[in-house]
């Protein structure tokens, strides 16, 4: 009797395991494992988050990463509350802090079934900013949100994974390609010079032997107006004697001012004619022209000569104790302030040189971009002919030296011409290249990214005009696209770095 009962119990608990249902374990498994992923942008802030997806009655966690624009960085502290409609319904939850550095970890529980919105309200240092995910939808039950969700997961294949983990360590930065006006450009190079009224020529006013301030006359030494860079002494010459020549004048004018007051004396008592008086006059101012001019430039051995304007010393063109004549030329200073840039273009574009109306410069030196903007330029002059000796166009643009130019070196020069036709374009560091041809890295979600190839067309040095591969609504990396391509090559990220849910 016992023994049945036991067979019976044991053939109970067999049949009800077999009636167990298989399906609903291996949903409830695949429910723990589905993901679905929200993004969105607002002026300050980007959004991504990995959620469970959303059911009646049961609990969602909800990883959400926040970064600052444009700096795409971690933000590292504030108040959020997330919010949920549904159909008139709500359901919220608020944390103080983040999680973790710029992860915020939320559950929530639906009460209803629907479509309906997230919105994300931050309360941070600089203010108060809202973010919101539309269109997210409330299941009934697991099943449907299972299916809903395998629906619309993102493929890893032939994808990079770059989580927000990695890009907040780096420069990083992603933007969607702008339609824009982008004309014709013709790129040329050009050769810096300092700008006409930026320099000034010191030249020798006498004929001497040149002595050099050893504390001053130095190439690149900053001076100042009026300070005083070099003597030239005349005292031991033969001939063309600065020192006679002063001490001549001197005596003149000293017997010349002895004449006049004494012939005005006599005048008062009408002992000499007025014409004499004059006479005496006109010898005594001339005689002191001559004199207070010596006297201003020179002294009894040679000429002092003073810097015309604050600056630094750009070139020496004598040594020191040499021989030199009146009018050559000494130092050179400038205030490198103002520079010019001379290019020559080929005469193919002539029919568009006309409409040339900005430029941007690239330094070769440090691999910098500058807009003519920027540098506050402008347009000088454009040739309008050629000649035997030389069959291009010349052109000069004037820019504010920014600390970067160096007068007679040379830059890259990207002319642009003015029109209203439209293009798609991308930052050039955006552009990755490989053996000749182009790719960027499309956004499939902020931490998976697509290599693509793209067709370019002309560049201005900052952008480039694409033709092919690329729609005006994606996202791609405009910043540290070099970096995940070396995540990409290496295959050491993984996707789930960082995400501990």
């Amino acid at each position: 009797m016992n023994f049945n009962i036991f067979l019976f119990a044991a053939l109970a608990i067999f049949l009800a395991g077999c009636n167990t249902n298989p399906n609903h374990e291996t949903e409830e498994s695949h429910h723990d494992e589905v993901k679905i992923q929200l993004t969105a942008y607002s002026n300050e802030f980007e959004l991504f988050s990995e959620a469970d997806p959303f059911v009646v009655g049961q609990s969602s966690e909800i990883l959400s990463h926040f970064s600052h624009l444009p700096s795409f960085k971690a933000l590292e502290s504030g108040s959020m509350t997330i919010r949920l409609f549904v159909n008139g319904k709500e359901t919220s939850q608020t944390l103080e802090k983040p999680t973790r550095k710029g992860i915020y970890k939320f559950v929530l529980k639906p009460e209803t079934a629907g479509k309906g919105q997230l919105v994300f309200d931050i309360e941070a240092e600089k203010g108060n900013f809202q973010l919101t995910v539309p269109e997210v939808e409330v299941f009934a039950d697991d099943h449907d949100a299972i299916h809903a969700a395998d629906d619309i997961v993102v493929s890893e294949t032939n994808a990079t994974v770059f989580t927000k983990e990695q890009s907040w360590k780096i420069d990083f930065a992603t933007a969607q390609p702008k339609t824009e006006p982008f004309g014709q450009v013709i790129r040329t190079t050009a050769r810096v010079e300092s700008a006409l009224g930026d320099e000034a020529l010191i030249s020798a006013k006498t004929n001497g032997v040149v002595k050099l301030s050893a504390n001053n006359i130095l190439e690149g030494k900053p001076v100042s107006n009026g300070q005083v860079l070099f003597s030239i002494l005349g005292s031991g010459l033969a001939t063309n004697n600065s020192a006679t020549r002063f001490s001549e004048a001197q005596n003149n004018y000293e017997k010349a001012r002895a004449d006049y007051e004494r012939l005005a004396e006599l005048a008062k008592d009408k002992i000499v004619s007025e014409k004499e008086l004059l006479n005496a006059k006109n010898q005594y101012e001339n005689a002191k022209v001559i004199y207070d001019n010596l006297k201003q430039n020179f002294n009894p051995t040679g000429q002092n000569v003073a810097s015309t304007m604050n600056g630094y010393v750009k070139q020496i063109f004598v040594q020191n104790g040499q021989y030199v004549e009146a009018g050559q030329p000494i130092v050179l200073i400038s205030q490198n302030k103002s520079l010019l840039l001379r290019t020559e273009v080929q005469r193919k574009f002539a029919p568009i040189i006309g409409s040339v109306n900005s430029a941007n410069i690239h330094t070769l030196h440090d691999n910098q971009t500058y807009t003519l903007e920027e540098l506050n330029g402008k347009i000088v002059s454009v040739g309008r002919n050629t000649n035997s000796d030389n069959y291009l166009i010349p052109m000069s643009l004037q820019i504010d030296n920014k600390g970067t130019f160096v007068p007679g070196g040379f830059v890259e020069l990207f002319l642009k011409t003015l029109t209203n036709a439209q293009a798609l374009t991308i930052p050039n560091s955006a552009l990755l290249e490989e053996q000749g041809n182009y790719f960027v890295f499309v956004q499939i979600t902020p931490e998976l990214f697509e290599k693509r190839e793209v067709k370019t067309g002309p560049t201005d040095g900052l952008k480039t005009e694409i033709l092919q591969g690329l729609s005006k609504d994606e996202r791609i990396v405009t910043t540290g696209a070099v970096l995940v391509k070396l995540a990409q090559a290496t295959g050491t990220l993984d996707a789930e770095s960082g995400h501990n849910h």
